[in-house]
């Protein structure tokens, strides 16, 4: 049986991320952001990043509303949000975006797996991996490296006036890396709440129809934000994704 603490916990921080979904959804209702693709990712963000994200969305975050940047642009000036967000804080915004492309991918991928088992068994569980974990991730890449182009997409061809092939050429280069680094970081976390902290030191199996999983996907996708921020760093002062 799971320690009592561990159920509070996952309910406290999964709970959290909700409250706090619904609060940015409501602000930007009133505010919505110029870059319409943002109107997704910070709600998105939040679900895993909580009591994290919320400050900095309100600090970062009104700057780049559209009832604030476009008159800026009308009058050829800069963007509040281009020049009153320092680089690091631009990157966190990048990585965020690579991130909400991530966690929409996961959470239906982990849905539909558990509803559709069948899913699994198509991608090698009981053939090529023993554990139904392992056929999920490829689930789990497939669909948030969809995501995660189509929300590039629509940040970089607004912004770059692409026509189409254009677009997907240049969202795919821009999302690889950073996509790629930020599921290493939450496959590793997941690997290791799997088949360790359940496993070994809980003597549990960790279910996707739990409270407890949903808890460590949360910490799952902080991990994969630590492992993509260096890569979107390097993307953006590269030139490669364009800085938010």
């Amino acid at each position: 049986m799971l320690p009592a603490w561990l159920t509070i916990l996952s309910w406290v921080s999964v709970l959290l991320g909700i409250v706090s979904s619904a609060f940015i959804i409501q602000d930007l209702r009133q505010h919505p952001q110029h870059m319409k693709i943002m109107n997704f990712v910070w709600p998105l963000c939040a679900l895993f990043g909580h009591v994290l994200l919320v400050p900095f969305y309100l600090r970062y975050g009104p700057l780049a509303a559209h009832e604030v940047a476009h008159p800026a642009m009308k009058n050829d000036e800069t963007p509040p949000h281009i020049k009153e967000t320092p680089f690091p804080m631009k990157v966190v915004k990048g990585t965020l975006h690579c991130g909400s492309g991530c966690s929409l991918g996961d959470i239906l991928a982990e849905s539909l797996a558990l509803f559709f088992p069948v899913i699994a068994v198509w991608l090698g569980w009981q053939t090529l991996f023993a554990e139904k974990i392992f056929a999920v991730w490829v689930f789990d890449y497939l669909l948030a490296l969809g995501f995660g182009i189509a929300f590039q997409y629509y940040s970089i061809v607004p912004m770059q006036n692409l026509n189409f092939r254009e677009g997907i050429k240049q969202s795919f280069k821009a999302d690889i890396l950073s996509l790629s680094a930020w599921q290493v970081g939450m496959y590793g976390f997941m690997a290791f709440a799997h088949f360790y902290i359940f496993a070994v030191l809980l003597n549990q199996k960790l279910h996707v129809a739990s409270i407890e999983f949903w808890f460590m996907m949360q910490i799952a996708m902080l991990a994969g934000f630590v492992t993509s921020y260096p890569v979107n760093w390097w993307l953006i002062r590269k030139g490669i994704k364009e800085a938010m």
